[in-house]
């Protein structure tokens, strides 16, 4: 019989089996050789031969092989009574371990390819990567501990250690490549300054017990300056002019509360507070601990705080350019609403022919407004006639750093004029008030007007155009200028730098430039 030996006891020779189940004459010898699948006897000439039951042993021993169980667990059920269910167990334990060690070396290969990590970094770069939880949490105690030797700040030494980077099993490359920049940042001595001086701002200024509810009350003062930063971007409010004040004041107020527990806590609006709220917000912008806590939430995979954005850089100038209580807002009186309108036709048709005759290739020159380009002015003139218009509709635009002129510069400015002119005589704006001081419409216009009229002055400039603009117009728009910003801080480098003298017989243009400190 196929399969048989030559006696027909029922025995199979290893090709017998071979063929049988389908596994290599070698493999079998060598289960057999391995102890997993003995021969039940050997013939004359000394040739293995396998019981009835082999197959099925052979076809038990290869499962358990593909499922990566090794020889000695396998001999261990087979011989020693131990049951299949505590080797799978026993095994997928290791299996566990190796799958970890597996991903992790994935995601170090990984954060290499997307650091651009150089051959002499990558030892380190493995090292730290394979450190244990223990060894990274020891890495951040230490660099706590020493920077803040001898600083008296335990609830903020406590806030630090508690949040030690705890890498899931299976960290992302992003989260292991955060936890390698963030073992590098805690390395370096400006950090450790940079964590002492915040520290030392910490035990000056928190309360020894702080209130049940005082990370809610910091968080929604947060909250708020966030929100009225932004949008007095939106709505075009230069940091130190006049309008920034009612902001500082409102900020100051909600702030103050916070205060009520800490050393020498500020009473009102004053000198004194506001440079107190101004220190607390330039030491919780530091850059070296911003970064910190960026990189250790995105190493653990919690929710990333806010970065320092231009809305608190806009309320931290604002807070340096009004250091006193002031006034507040005194708008001027409000225009004739129809003179107004006039007067920004006439500068828009101006400004508007000027702009439509940049060519493309002027569009990267340099222009008096420092930092900007022929192209970054005119859309910076087209956003503010877009915001304008978004006052009109009662929904103020917050996209100031998008791109607003497309491939057509021209034709998107004077898209916005056309659409600022029709907010104007449709929605009844220029008869209407807005906002909290309730800001005439017709002060708009008036506004709109001085900022083209400046603005147009300076691309004529950069053009080398006349700069006469509007002349039949320029100087009820100098006189309007006067009534906006009179008021405002003039300090070189901010909003109205400091005015100067204007050339005798200059245009209306040219005197609206001087008079803004062009």
């Amino acid at each position: 019989m196929d399969g048989m030996n030559e006696d027909g006891d029922g025995l199979l020779t290893i090709g017998a089996l071979a063929r049988l189940t389908g596994v290599t004459v070698k493999t079998v010898r060598r289960w057999s050789d391995e102890g997993l699948l003995p021969p039940a006897a050997r013939t004359p000439a000394g040739y293995r031969l396998y019981g009835p039951d082999a197959p099925a042993r052979l076809e038990t021993v290869r499962t358990l092989r593909e499922l990566g169980i090794g020889t000695a667990e396998i001999r261990a059920v087979l011989h020693s009574g131990r049951t299949v269910a505590d080797a799978a167990r026993h095994w997928a334990d290791a299996l566990d371990a190796q799958i970890r060690t597996l991903r992790l070396r994935r995601a170090v290969l990984r954060a290499v390819a997307a650091r651009g990590t150089a051959a002499e970094e990558l030892p380190d770069v493995h090292r730290l990567a394979r450190l244990t939880a223990a060894e990274r949490r020891r890495t951040i105690e230490e660099f706590v501990t020493d920077a803040l030797d001898g600083v008296a700040a335990p609830a903020y030494r406590a806030g630090l250690l508690a949040a030690a980077p705890d890498l899931p099993e299976d960290p992302a490359p992003g989260q292991l490549g955060a936890w390698l920049d963030l073992a590098e940042h805690v390395q370096r001595p400006e950090v450790r300054a940079a964590l002492r001086r915040l520290a030392e701002y910490s035990a000056r200024t928190t309360p020894a017990v702080p209130s049940a509810t005082a990370a809610e009350d910091a968080a929604r003062v947060a909250r708020l300056m966030r929100e009225r930063g932004e949008a007095a971007l939106a709505a075009g409010v230069a940091a130190d002019s006049p309008a920034a004040e009612p902001v500082v004041a409102e900020l100051v107020a909600a702030w103050l509360p916070t205060q009520a527990d800490t050393a020498d806590p500020p009473q009102r609006d004053d000198t004194h507070a506001r440079a107190r709220l101004l220190e607390q917000l330039e030491a919780a912008a530091e850059p070296h601990i911003e970064r910190y806590w960026q990189l250790m939430c995105a190493a653990t995979g919690r929710p990333t705080p806010p970065r320092w954005d231009a809305a608190g850089a806009w309320t931290a100038a604002a807070l340096r350019a009004h250091p006193r209580p002031g006034p507040g807002v005194v708008l001027p009186p409000a225009p004739d609403a129809q003179r107004a309108l006039y007067v920004y036709e006439r500068v828009a048709a101006h400004v508007t022919a000027l702009v439509d005759a940049v060519p493309k290739e002027a569009l990267e020159r340099p222009t008096p407004c420092d930092g900007w380009t022929v192209r970054q002015l005119i859309d910076h003139m087209t956003w503010e006639n877009l915001m304008i218009t978004s006052i009109a509709r009662e929904a103020p635009r917050t996209d100031r750093g998008a791109d607003h002129l497309g491939a057509d510069h021209a034709a998107a400015f004077r898209g916005s004029v056309a659409g600022l002119l029709a907010a104007f005589t449709g929605s009844g704006m220029l008869t209407r008030t807005y906002g909290p001081y309730e800001a005439p419409g017709a002060l708009f216009a008036q506004q709109a007007a001085v900022e083209l009229l400046a603005h147009g002055w300076d691309l004529a400039r950069a053009l080398g155009a006349p700069t006469g603009l509007a002349p039949e117009v320029a100087d009820e728009v100098l006189a309007a200028a006067r009534g906006l910003y009179g008021a405002a801080p003039r300090t070189e480098g901010g909003s109205f730098a400091p005015e100067r003298p204007a050339p005798e017989g200059a245009s209306g243009a040219d005197r609206l430039a001087a008079y803004l400190g062009r």
